[in-house]
């Protein structure tokens, strides 16, 4: 699968974004970036961007969980923010992400969530928790919706 990589330094000197990036791989050799910010033995808070941005959405959120002692991790959906971004429109299918998406998840080994969702975050988040419901605990959702395929969602989805 072809990609692009946004050049790091594209990503200094943002305001409110002092968090360090991590990275995983994920489907067939994708860089996945996330935050992992707070007590890394505490339970997860993960918290998923919708379209068009990325992790940077949570930047004033994540410090109010970490100082109520939570673990939070903030992905960057693949083809957004600091993860690849593959080249192909017909690359990107509501199943890969939820592939890449659940790699990264079972990777991290990331068990007892809190899922914080909006927008495309919570059509992959939602659809995470029923494909692996014993790794999430509790739920946070925003503007979103978990589809079953027997309505359209709309010209915008």
């Amino acid at each position: 699968m072809e990609y692009l990589r946004t050049p790091d330094d594209r990503f200094q000197n943002l305001a409110d974004f002092d968090f360090a990036p991590n990275y995983l791989n994920v489907g067939a050799g994708l860089r996945m970036h996330y935050l992992d910010e707070g007590p890394p033995n505490a339970h997860p808070v993960l918290v998923m961007h919708g379209e068009p941005t990325w992790c940077y959405l949570y930047r004033h959120m994540i410090p109010s969980f970490t100082q109520a002692g939570h673990r939070v991790v903030a992905p960057d959906l693949i083809g957004f923010g600091r993860s690849d971004k593959p080249v192909a429109r017909e690359d990107y299918t509501y199943q890969r992400h939820l592939d890449w998406m659940t790699d990264c998840v079972t990777q991290l080994d990331l068990r007892e969530i809190t899922l914080v969702c909006q927008d495309w975050g919570g059509l992959i988040g939602l659809r995470l928790v029923a494909h692996m419901p014993n790794r999430f605990a509790r739920l946070v959702i925003a503007n979103t919706a978990l589809p079953t395929g027997d309505h359209p969602l709309g010209a915008a989805f």
